[in-house]
């Protein structure tokens, strides 16, 4: 009995074993494994923004939206037919209070021939529909913009993590260096304290681009249409060579292609074409009518007229010509007036872009001189560190010391990070300006 019991607990730990391991190759089946970097370029990431971003998707459709409005004015110069029935009751004459008599069925065909007043608002209709072309344009440019500074900012902090990391590592060797010299009473407690403090800035540091690393990626995810939990992976890039343009070109560029000037000509034009038809209200309209009817005799009309007849058809030209109207006047002051204040903003417009892309190109000056001064701080410090190695490996410095140099190089390196990604954030925004960015990177 003993020994059937030893035999029952034997197996049961067997198949428990044997359960336990299979258990565990199911979950390491299961497991869903992590999905791989994806390394972009940065014209790769701009392409997958342009495919996959919702205010260019928005825009596309307010250009549609445009388009069929501007269709609706422009469908009374083309051919309209209608047919339709009705009943009613009739006390004498039978008349529709339209004038026409009531038919059993009708069909009205109805088209504008020459109308300068509709003429003009379908012409308007139509600019202010290119208009949402231009628009479209802008939020293309608006999402180049957004993901090249997204993407470089990202590459910018990436590197500065990683020189951080070897920041810290160097805190930590001075801050144990100057504690054992404090044990044995060659440093003073204020020495401790600062390499303490030295150590928690780079901490610090180090935390805030963490979390800046993860809202930049949290965005271009977003952007690129990606995963929620996708790790992207960027290179460090400089932008193309076609950004660096001559100032006096580029206000001649920006004159010609930035979508805000682009919008307030259209607007002047789209004015023009209202003001020119208003003007015309004088002008005969013309019209081509025709109507088909079938008529019932339950109308009584035998009782007022000498003759009936079922089917009837006319057609014919509908003409007005004003004698006076009120309204033409009152129209044609009104158009005058958005038609000024049209040319005054475009006139604005032009003056305000043209001191933008100055003020710009400026600013792209000051930034290279920046990242220049930058760039031979960081070269100083890193001649600096190589002299400092040199008598280090001699024995005639300290690792105290050489660890500070290492410091200080590496924060000439972030230093030299950041006036690099603060000169292609000002080439961004003055190629936005000229309206050039989709050309730098065909």
């Amino acid at each position: 009995m003993v020994r059937r019991i030893r035999i029952a607990a034997v197996s049961g730990a067997m198949l428990a074993l044997i359960s336990a391991r299979a258990g565990a190759q199911e979950a390491t089946v299961q497991a869903p494994s992590p999905a791989a970097p994806i390394v972009l370029t940065l014209k790769r990431a701009i392409e997958l923004a342009l495919q996959n971003s919702k205010d260019i998707q928005v825009a596309k459709i307010q250009a549609r939206v445009a388009d069929h409005a501007a269709q609706i004015t422009k469908a009374q110069f083309l051919p309209n037919l209608y047919a339709g029935s009705g009943a009613g009751y009739s006390n004498g004459i039978p008349e529709t209070p339209g004038g026409r008599a009531p038919s059993v069925f009708s069909v009205t065909y109805t088209e504008q021939v020459f109308n300068e007043p509709l003429r003009g608002q379908a012409k308007e209709m139509q600019e202010q529909s290119n208009s949402q072309k231009i628009v479209l344009q802008d939020a293309r440019n608006d999402v180049i913009t957004r993901t090249a500074m997204s993407y470089l900012e990202l590459g910018k902090v990436q590197h500065s993590l990683e020189l951080l990391r070897k920041e810290r590592e160097s805190a930590e060797k001075i801050l144990q260096v100057t504690q054992e010299r404090q044990g044995e009473g060659f440093e003073l407690p204020v020495e401790v304290t600062k390499a303490q403090l030295t150590k928690a800035q780079v901490t610090q540091k180090l935390l805030q681009l963490e979390g800046r690393e993860d809202e930049l990626g949290v965005f271009l995810r977003y952007q690129l249409g990606l995963g929620d939990t996708q790790e992207i992976q960027v290179t460090p890039e400089e932008l193309p060579g076609e950004a660096e343009q001559a100032g006096d070109n580029l206000v001649a560029m920006a004159l010609t292609n930035n979508t805000g000037l682009q919008l307030a000509q259209s607007d002047v034009r789209a004015k023009e074409f209202r003001l020119k038809g208003e003007k015309r209200g004088h002008w005969p309209t013309l019209e081509l009518v025709s109507v088909y009817s079938v008529l019932a005799k339950y109308n009584n009309y035998q009782q007022f007229f000498n003759a009936f007849q079922r089917n009837n058809f006319n057609a014919g030209v509908n003409v007005q010509v004003p004698i006076f109207s009120a309204h033409v006047k009152a129209a044609v002051g009104l158009a005058q007036v958005n038609l000024d204040a049209a040319r005054a903003v475009l006139g604005n417009k032009k003056s305000e872009v043209s001191a933008e892309v100055r003020q710009k190109t400026r600013r792209v000056r000051e930034m290279d001189a920046a990242k220049e001064v930058a760039r031979l701080e960081l070269q100083l410090a890193q001649q600096n560190v190589s002299v400092l190695q040199a008598q280090f490996a001699e024995g005639k410095l300290n690792l105290r010391e050489m660890e500070k140099a290492r410091l200080n190089e590496n924060e000439k390196w972030m230093a030299y990070l950041d006036a690099n990604f603060q000169k292609q954030q000002s080439q961004l925004e003055l190629l936005k300006t000229a309206g050039q960015l989709d050309k730098v990177w065909q």
